[in-house]
């Protein structure tokens, strides 16, 4: 259900309102239970991390995209293909400048001036939602030996997204090697 037709339901059937388990304005108030649920909280209320809540959003915003996919698509037929389609569609709302191979800043971290280059989402920002949506699936009854969000396709993508990311602003994704770490020797007793 969409928040548009959330908010025409609650106002046509002021009940139903009070009766949506997770809030889609307020996250202070996720712990509130009506007392028709059956739930039975005894003064200690606990309000969902940060995380949670952010898990929540990006599981509810990736099944209205299967919901609103063309032929609409169940969650036991989502495949890796899938997920990639999904991270592609985002990259609509991304807000990170990636240049492209012909463009004159292609490899500069600061550019001097703008560039028609497009938006897209950053890599760290793909890296964490694939692995929010990874556990969400497997929070809501899927089996982890079939999570899409797992499939080799979305890793070897994030990979690639990873490496052009950095070639195109200039940025290095090496990775550090941890230094050994100093022996200590201890005088021993004379």
């Amino acid at each position: 259900m969409d928040l548009v037709s959330e908010s025409t339901n609650a106002v046509s059937n002021p009940s139903s309102r009070y009766k949506m388990e997770t809030p889609t304005t307020n996250p202070t108030t996720a712990a509130v239970s009506s007392p028709s649920s059956g739930s039975n909280n005894s003064g200690s209320t606990t309000t969902p991390s940060r995380y949670e809540n952010q898990k929540r959003r990006d599981w509810n915003t990736f099944c209205q995209y299967l919901r609103n996919h063309r032929p609409p698509l169940s969650l036991s037929l989502c495949s890796g293909a899938h997920v990639l389609e999904f991270l592609h569609y985002l990259d609509q709302f991304g807000k990170t400048k990636v240049h492209n191979h012909p463009c004159p800043f292609f490899g500069l971290p600061n550019p001097p001036a703008p560039c028609p280059c497009p938006l897209r989402q950053a890599w760290g920002s793909l890296d964490a939602l694939i692995g929010r949506l990874r556990a969400a699936y497997e929070e809501n009854g899927g089996r982890p030996e079939t999570n899409p969000f797992g499939a080799r396709a979305v890793r070897t993508y994030l990979r690639d997204v990873r490496d052009f990311q950095a070639k195109a602003r200039g940025v290095s994704y090496e990775k550090k090697r941890k230094r050994p770490k100093p022996k200590v020797t201890h005088p021993t007793p004379t």
